[in-house]
């Protein structure tokens, strides 16, 4: 076997990696000794290009796109203008140097040459693509009055397109000025100092404020599914690279109908763009690796490296949290720093570059939210720091010829022994371990603050209506891996699971170099995310903690085993036909627990109607108010909508404000020339301040909330304003 090659083995035929056949018979009756032939190998070429270069292009837009934006942002002056006219020129460089390829006519970015690459698979991911695409768009929620992640986003985004800065202004002097009863903060939304500052990481607001300039939150809520399709089309991409071109239909469609996908690009989530630059930038790096070597040759490697390196990093620009998942990165481009391959270095360069944009971000821009998680991210930094010293001290063990020789030695005598079959092996006990766990363990967590006290109530009333124990303080963590196994199913998991024992003896014999690094990208995030999943466990929120690698990566493996069961099969001697047939009914097998858990969200609509309810309540409120809301969930919820979404100042009363405090208040903004307006989700909570007026009103329904079952089914949801104008003294 040839590098662990699986591809040359797959329903159709082909030829392994670099090897090549003179014509013969057969080869003379399909055409291919002649001018038919020549089309032929034309054709299938270009379809291979044409994949590796569609499913890397995504990921290589987002690079640019928040390689112009963020330093705009960080100027204060992110404006449409300045931001259009430096991306055209900076993605038009970026997609040239991340898609073109010295490796003559040959795709190298595929696992097969360009003679074996047909075009059906290519037209089945853009199919399955554009299907999904459509699919999601007529399903598409409309979170944007604040109750969890999705709304935020879409708010954080509304004031970038509408502002280009951060941070968001108080605005005090539009309620005459100070007082003591008043407050600027609301869910995810910090008031830090002077300011108001948005919770998360600036990545993905960035990404859907382009959107907010074109149409407003409408578009933005659109953006979701058009960058969900980015994922299922990147994920093809990436089955093609390390599986085969063949595989990638069935790949994408394994991810596209499970509920996590489906769920999270339905609402804006930043898992998207985490998992586009992900997926891409692991493409990335594989065509790198596949590039030639030697002159202009390494130059293009390099610059795919650095990339690969930059989309890699920039996760954390996005998320956190990737920095967690980008360690393995640091230590792959160690390791080819070790080997004297110009490529490390330029790997280690795009990914510290984009990692240090996110972290710089972080700091000047969301300190106040990386303070709120400092008890997770001060571990995160020494386990960082931790491996960068191993990985240098790693390159240099290996890059002096005393310890080097040794090494070598060594991992050839792995590569020998028995060590590849005992981590085989340990793999499946790991897996075992993860089932059994609920037997041995109940992971609780002690509520520490406001927030884990919110959770812990709302765990409380879950329980309550499912019937369960009541105790807020349960994480259900224990039950990780049964989360993984509502959406893939018992099939796809026990392939996963030979998948990675398959790969990881691979890789310890020295053999699938290629997949050296997704391998440890997935095995690295999956286990401490089973481990420690860090959500409330509620689903299908839940869920998007399994969507930003770990489905993806062991469907991933899921797709490797099923090839390598197709390759054993011909090698029994089975024919063509029969092997073809027990492939499709294994990826029907697979297909049919992940479509049981998602049937009924497929043709699932929820949280309809609130763009168009919150447009109405901006018009009621009308230009020159300024918003006091006096009740704490109308606050929660609307404070930030007003504030951004309606261009309105907008504050909430502290806690043990008295009518005559909110009078006081409405008689400052009456001298500062303006008109208060006293806001509840109740009329009996503004009739002490004037009359009532309903100005929103909104009947949909929301995702419902399980704890110990696979989602099903919608909640009710309710929401009403009412307003209330007091008159001028």
């Amino acid at each position: 076997m040839r590098d662990g090659t699986v591809a040359g083995e797959l329903p159709g035929g082909g030829h392994r990696d670099g090897e090549r056949r003179g014509p013969g018979p057969r080869d003379a009756e399909r055409g291919g000794g002649g001018r038919r032939g020549a089309r032929a190998r034309s054709g299938t070429m270009d379809a291979g290009r044409l994949l590796a270069r569609a499913t890397a292009a995504p990921a290589l837009v987002v690079v640019a796109w928040l390689a112009v934006s963020l330093p705009l942002l960080m100027g204060g002056v992110f404006r449409p203008v300045p931001a259009v006219a430096l991306f055209a020129p900076v993605a038009a460089l970026v997609l040239w140097l991340g898609l073109r390829s010295r490796a003559g006519g040959a795709p190298a970015e595929t696992r097969d040459g360009p003679d074996t690459v047909p075009r059906w698979p290519v037209w089945s991911v853009f199919a399955v693509t554009a299907a999904f695409l459509v699919l999601q768009v007529v399903m598409c929620s409309e979170q944007i009055v604040v109750r969890r992640d999705p709304a935020s986003y879409v708010q954080f985004a509304t004031w970038l397109a509408e502002h280009g800065s951060l941070p968001i202004p108080l605005m005090e002097g539009a309620f005459g000025g100070p007082h003591g009863v008043l407050r600027f903060e609301s869910p995810a939304f910090y008031q830090d100092g002077g300011a108001v500052v948005p919770q998360f990481m600036a990545g993905w607001p960035l990404v859907l404020a382009p959107a907010g300039w074109i149409g407003g939150a409408r578009a933005m809520v659109l953006a979701a599914p058009l960058l969900g399709a980015c994922c299922v089309l990147s994920f093809a991409g990436l089955v093609a690279r390390l599986v085969g071109p063949r595989w990638a239909p069935a790949g994408a469609l394994l991810l596209a109908l499970t509920l996590p996908m489906l769920y999270v690009s339905r609402n804006t989530f930043s898992e998207l763009p985490a998992i586009v630059l992900l997926l891409g930038g692991l493409s990335l790096m594989h065509d790198a690796r596949r590039e030639p070597g030697g002159g202009p040759d390494r130059r293009v490697a390099g610059l795919k490296s650095f990339l690969g390196g930059a989309a890699l990093g920039l996760i954390v620009l996005v998320r956190i949290d990737g920095l967690r998942d980008v360690l393995p990165v640091l230590a792959f481009a160690g390791l080819l720093i070790a080997r004297r391959r110009a490529s490390g270095y330029w790997t280690a360069g795009g990914l510290l570059l984009g990692a240090g944009a996110g972290v710089v971000e972080g700091l000047t821009m969301s300190r106040p939210y990386l303070s709120y998680l400092r008890g997770s991210l001060v571990p995160l930094a020494a386990i960082a720091a931790a491996v960068l010293v191993a990985t240098v001290l790693m390159v240099v063990a290996l890059r002096w010829d005393r310890t080097g020789a040794r090494l070598r030695r060594a991992g050839a005598a792995v590569a020998r022994g028995r060590l590849p079959a005992a981590a085989a092996f340990l793999t499946v006990l790991v897996l075992v371990g993860f089932a059994v766990r609920p037997l041995v363990q109940t992971v609780r967590r002690t509520p520490a603050t406001r927030d884990d006290t919110m959770n812990a109530r709302f765990i409380e009333a879950i329980q309550k209506i499912q019937h369960l124990p009541v105790d807020g303080a349960r994480q259900y963590s224990e039950l990780s891996l049964y989360w993984v196994v509502w959406y893939i199913g018992i099939p796809a998991l026990l392939f996963a699971a030979l998948g990675a024992a398959l790969l990881v003896r691979r890789l310890l014999r020295g053999q699938s170099p290629e997949w050296l690094l997704p391998y440890a990208m997935v095995v690295w995030t999956t286990s401490q995310v089973l481990v420690r999943p860090g959500i409330t466990p509620d689903h299908p929120w839940a869920s998007r903690r399994l969507a930003g690698l770990v489905i993806p990566g062991l469907l991933l493996f899921t797709v490797f085993a099923s090839a390598w069961a197709v390759k054993r099969a011909r090698r029994l001697g089975y024919g063509p036909k029969a092997v073809r047939a027990c492939a499709v009914a294994g990826v029907a097998l697979m297909l049919l627990p992940i479509v049981l858990t998602s049937g009924g969200y497929l043709v699932t609509r929820t949280e309809r109607g609130e763009v168009s309810a919150v447009d109405g309540m901006c018009r009621a409120l009308r230009p020159g108010a300024s918003v006091v809301v006096v009740e704490q969930a109308a606050a929660d919820r609307f404070l930030q909508v007003v504030r951004g979404m309606c261009g309105l100042p907008a504050a909430r009363t502290a806690g043990g404000a008295s009518r005559e405090d909110v009078l006081g208040v409405a008689d400052a903004v009456h001298r500062a020339g303006r008109r208060p307006v006293i806001m509840a989700s109740r009329p009996d909570q503004v009739a002490p301040y004037g009359t009532p007026r309903h100005v929103l009103h909104l009947v949909t329904r929301q995702d419902g909330r399980t704890l110990t079952g696979p989602p099903g089914g919608t909640w009710g949801l309710t929401m009403d304003v009412w307003i209330a104008e007091p008159a001028r003294p």
